[in-house]
């Protein structure tokens, strides 16, 4: 039996089935730009948590050696939106970490040649004078990574201090030993050096000082010999924890490596007040040498 369709019935079923399929073909493209407007939205940006209520900041901007920018609280809380800040510390948005950005420059601290983005601690906030010892003790946890660091002609990569515990002297100790200021050595060095961490502390030059005023005495200290971790951290993140009690300093990596410290020179240290210290303290004036490091986590307790 031999079939035969209306030419006007063909006409009509294949402009249905176009229309069928240029509607489904519409909508298909609607839901899939819905879907991208949607994935775009659920994109959070992610915000450092880093409580800087306690902590000023000084950048490698200002007027030469010892006029170095520093940003106190509560000015600092407003870091993201602070021009002058902006370019030294800013938050990395896809990981919600805080990142602090130095290279050599003309404005230092008093007491350096290198340039730093470092953030310093203040027990109260907007003041340098109160600080504590070691009889009160402090515990300091943070989270960091090299986010990037030039190398030096050699092709190694530039030294950057991420951590310390800075000394200082009281005003009556300044006044004893006639100090112009009361800048004190630093206790503790942490720095990221060619992908490890590595620890240097201050030990006694002459170990038989017992006066208080003698220890008080810049000369009077000197570096020891350093202490590198095992672990290779490379650019990955990592843990610093720095516990220091009456006569005694304990420095971990990640929770699995740890360097002790308990010995006389820690026990004489007691004389002193002291600070934390956390950043990018950029250890080259090499040209066009630079570093970013990435704060994920930085806590202090007393």
């Amino acid at each position: 039996m031999k079939i035969t369709l209306n030419p006007i019935l063909i006409i009509l079923i294949f402009t249905l089935t176009s229309t069928n399929v240029a509607c489904q073909t519409a909508s298909n493209v609607v839901e899939n730009e819905v879907k991208k407007e949607r994935r775009v939205k659920k994109k959070k940006y992610k915000l450092s948590k880093i409580d800087l209520s306690h902590w000023k900041v000084t950048i490698p901007e200002g007027n030469g050696k010892g006029g170095a920018i520093s940003v106190e609280p509560p000015d600092i809380l407003e870091y993201a939106t602070n021009e002058v800040l902006k370019p030294f510390m800013y938050n990395d948005s896809s990981s919600g970490a805080l990142v602090f950005h130095a290279y050599p420059t003309e404005a230092t601290t008093a007491n350096t040649k290198y340039s730093r983005s470092e953030l310093r601690e203040q027990m109260v906030p907007g003041d340098d004078n109160v600080n504590w010892t070691f009889g009160q003790g402090g515990i300091l946890k943070a989270k960091i990574a090299m986010d990037e660091v030039s190398k030096d002609k050699d092709g190694k990569y530039h030294k950057v201090i991420i951590l310390q515990i800075h000394g200082r002297l009281t005003n009556e100790q300044r006044n004893l030993i006639g100090q112009k200021d009361n800048n004190a050595p630093p206790m503790l060095k942490i720095y990221w050096q060619n992908g490890k961490i590595r620890v240097k502390t201050k030990v006694l030059k002459y170990p038989d000082v017992t006066t208080e005023e003698g220890l008080l005495y810049e000369e009077a200290w000197t570096d020891d010999k350093g202490f590198t971790f095992e672990e290779e951290v490379g650019f990955r993140k990592f843990t610093i924890n720095v516990t220091v009690s009456d006569g005694k300093m304990v420095v971990s990596l990640n929770n699995n490596e740890f360097a002790v410290y308990d010995d006389r020179n820690i026990k004489k240290w007691g004389v002193f007040e002291n600070y934390f210290k956390a950043g990018n303290y950029f250890q080259s004036r090499d040209q066009g040498s630079f570093a970013k490091v990435k704060f994920y986590d930085l806590e202090v307790k007393h």
